[in-house]
């Protein structure tokens, strides 16, 4: 099932933190997990609108702007309405909107599994605990390097995931020395995945195996199911 929602356009920068406890929703889905460690679970979506970045392979760009004023325990209700019990808190940027943690602490005392899908921008250190934090790093051919605060790095536990999406052998060998030299692997999950015609998923497994590399090669279900279609 999905809610779909559409609003007067508002770049991320433009986007109002409202006095009101609500946020700005793209849409509320139900799917499967395409990515992360609950791959393939049947999970609700939140996406929320707007995002400070802007990544060389983004595929939700509709996400940053446009969207509708949702109050937060409407979300939460919404949320449980679908009858699932895994729920991802996504964007966009989802943490551009400070009631982020609102919402992600009401889903957590509402008992659902809750995981937060952040650039890695900005600071997770507020996150409800109970929340798994799907963080990425961004990798030189991303574009926004730059971005990346790395002072997150010490917060994350064994709960949460670390994410890179390599655009080619560069990306690779960059990411392989972020892991080396943060001993990204000895603090969280860490994900490698293709990204999406500029790496071949076979090359990438092959990359991994030979170096032996202590990380998780990934794929993303829901493109090899449904491609880039909202809502799935």
């Amino acid at each position: 099932m999905t809610v779909s929602l559409s609003a007067a356009a508002a770049l991320p920068s433009e986007i109002v933190q409202s006095p009101l406890p609500r946020l700005k929703i793209t849409e509320i889905f139900t799917s499967l997990q395409g990515e992360a460690d609950t791959a393939g679970w049947p999970t609700v979506f939140v996406r929320l609108t707007g995002c400070p970045l802007r990544c060389s392979y983004c595929d939700t760009a509709y996400a940053f702007h446009g969207g509708t004023w949702w109050d937060i325990d409407a979300i939460v209700a919404e949320v449980l309405a679908q009858g699932v019990h895994h729920v991802c808190v996504t964007g966009g940027e989802p943490l551009a909107q400070k009631r982020c943690l609102v919402l992600l602490e009401k889903l957590c005392d509402a008992g659902l599994d809750v995981s937060l899908e952040t650039s890695g921008a900005l600071d997770v250190s507020a996150v409800d605990p109970r929340v798994s934090r799907v963080v990425d790093l961004k990798t030189p051919g991303s574009g926004e390097m730059a971005r990346n605060l790395l002072d997150n790095l010490p917060l994350l536990t064994r709960r949460d995931q670390i994410k890179f999406v390599l655009c080619s052998r560069e990306d690779y060998d960059w990411a392989r020395g972020m892991v080396a030299e943060h001993r990204l692997n000895e603090r969280s999950m860490v994900l490698f995945s293709p990204s999406k015609g500029q790496v071949s998923a076979r090359e990438l497994a092959d990359w991994i195996v030979a170096d032996r590399l202590p990380v998780r090669f990934q794929m993303q279900l829901h493109k090899i199911l449904w491609d880039d279609e909202p809502g799935r």
